[in-house]
Formats: structure tokens, C-alpha cells, sequence
């Protein structure tokens, strides 16, 4: 998969031939080193994936160096990744490498800010399946780097019976008992956006209830029910979540937070390629935004 995202992102940068720039101003002899360093402290997440687009260019031409481990705090200055080989390589794969690295490690550092805030809780923040087409799998790894954990990764993995499903077959009760006789080995989850649809989940047999855009004493309402099962139901608030609510949803003691933002909305981290070496001549570091 990761070879997959690697090899179509080159193929946008390469479509029409080589990097021309490098081709005009580094010869193709030119040997060079270069580091990969963060401007901003973060969450690190797709290191090794960084290292295998300047393997990829490289075909055997480039040395990789994996300095620092995903999941782990990163500080500016800190050298994460070290690469060396022709120069033409190393900047070819630059971007691509980058875009991949700063974009997984902003997931992976919004994941723990919001995992620091509801800290002690007992909650867990969960991804949802709003991510980016092609990159699920590396963004919901980047959520795990981040201490969060992950929802279904497809359609067919696991059921979410959604309003629209509640409103086709009828009633909560309804829909919950035509997913569950349709795939009896996968798990089930229902959205519900009142306390008595949540009862009414509870009593059909659900064991992991969405509740959605509930406010604060609805939401202890329906914990105050999944209490009664004797920990057989599980709940996940959804809907309206913020880093300035999460706390206190959390401390309702729903089991885990949607957040949906960890995926869609997240910041890059600003990490930069540093290019030096005897050929290498002098060059301005390369952030996020170069």
C-alpha cells in the first residue's frame, strides 16, 4: 500500500520526464547528504515511509538512515532521517517525502493533543472514515501513533447503522436486528440521536451505541443506561466535539470520542530537509511550505 501512494505521488511530480531543475544545476555525478529535521515540535508518525521515497528514487543509488521513531516526540533541530547519494535524487524525492511525512506527523500530533486532554478519563479518541482517497491506512496508522485508536477501515469490515439506515428499515430496533441477522460475525454499530433510541439500541441487543450530537445530560443519561448491561455496551459520543469540550465529555464516562478532524483537519508539521556535504553546496532549508 505504502508503495502504491509512494509510486503515484513521484508519478505527478515525474509525468513529464525528470526534474528539470536538478537535471540544469546538479551534475549527474554530484554526490551530496542531507537531513530531515523538524522546525516544530510534534508527534512523529511515517518516518519510514519518508525514507522509502528517497529509496524509491534512489534505486539503490541512495543510503537511508531512520534516526527517530514514530510515535515518539520530536523537538526542532532533531534529526529524524539522514540520506545520502546523488544529489538529483535526494531533491527529486524531497517533496514527496515531505508532503507524506509532515502531513501524517500533523494527524499524529493532533491525535496526542487531544489524548492529553481527556487523559485519565477512561476514554479513548477514536478516527472515523473521513480521511483523504488512498490514504486511510496511513492516516489511521498516524491516529495509533498519536494514541488514538481506530474505527472500521471499510464498508465491509464492520457495520455502522447510520439515521438514513434507521429511516429506511423503519425504527432503531429494526435496523440493528436486519445488519445483525445479515452479517452475524462482524460487529455492529448504531447511531442514535436521543436517549430513548439508545434505550431502545440497548434493548434490541446493540453493543457499541454512536451517540450523536448529544449534550452533556443526555449523554450521562445514556451512560447511566449502558451501566445497567454490566459492561456489555460500549458508547461513543459523536458530532459537535471540540478541544474545548472534550474534557467534559469525556467525564461523562462515554467509552470513546469520534473525532473526525484528526484525519480531515489536521495541521502539518512544519519538518524541513536540510541539503550538505562536500558537493552539495549551500541551500536554504526547505519547510512545509516550500
Amino acid at each position: 500500500m505504502v508503495a502504491d501512494v509512494v509510486d503515484r505521488a513521484l508519478a505527478e511530480d515525474l509525468a513529464d520526464g525528470p526534474d528539470v531543475t536538478s537535471v540544469a544545476t546538479i551534475g549527474a555525478d554530484q554526490q551530496g547528504r542531507a537531513q530531515v529535521v523538524p522546525r516544530e515540535a510534534g508527534v512523529l508518525a511515517g518516518v519510514a515511509v519518508a525514507g522509502y521515497v528517497f529509496a524509491a528514487v534512489g534505486q539503490g543509488r541512495v543510503r537511508v538512515q531512520l534516526l527517530a521513531t514514530d510515535g515518539s516526540v520530536v523537538r526542532p533541530s532533531q534529526v529524524l532521517l539522514s540520506v545520502s547519494g546523488p544529489v538529483r535524487d535526494l531533491l527529486t524525492a524531497e517533496r514527496t517525502a515531505l508532503n507524506l511525512l509532515t502531513h501524517l506527523s500533523g494527524v499524529a500530533t493532533l491525535t496526542r493533543i487531544w489524548t492529553d486532554i481527556i487523559r485519565g478519563s477512561g476514554a479513548s479518541i477514536r478516527d472515523t472514515r473521513k480521511t483523504l482517497p488512498g490514504l486511510r491506512a496511513l492516516q489511521k496508522y498516524a491516529v495509533r501513533c498519536g494514541g488514538g485508536v481506530n474505527h472500521r477501515m471499510s464498508l465491509s469490515d464492520a457495520a455502522l447503522v447510520k439515521d438514513n439506515h434507521i429511516a429506511a428499515a423503519g425504527s432503531v430496533g429494526k435496523a440493528f436486528e436486519l445488519v445483525r441477522a445479515a452479517v452475524p460475525e462482524l460487529p455492529v454499530e448504531i447511531e442514535v440521536d436521543t436517549v430513548a433510541q439508545c434505550e431502545e439500541a440497548i434493548e434490541a441487543g446493540a453493543e457499541l451505541i454512536l451517540l450523536d450530537n448529544m449534550n452533556l445530560a443526555e449523554l450521562r443519561s445514556c451512560v447511566a443506561l449502558a451501566a445497567g448491561t454490566g459492561g456489555r455496551v460500549k458508547l461513543e459520543a459523536s458530532g459537535g466535539l471540540s478541544l474545548q469540550v472534550a474534557a467534559a465529555v469525556a467525564g461523562t464516562g462515554v467509552d470513546y470520542l469520534a473525532v473526525g478532524s484528526l484525519t480531515h483537519s489536521a495541521p502539518v508539521l512544519d519538518i524541513g530537509l536540510d541539503l550538505a556535504g562536500p558537493d552539495a553546496g549551500v541551500r536554504p532549508p526547505v519547510g512545509a511550505d516550500g
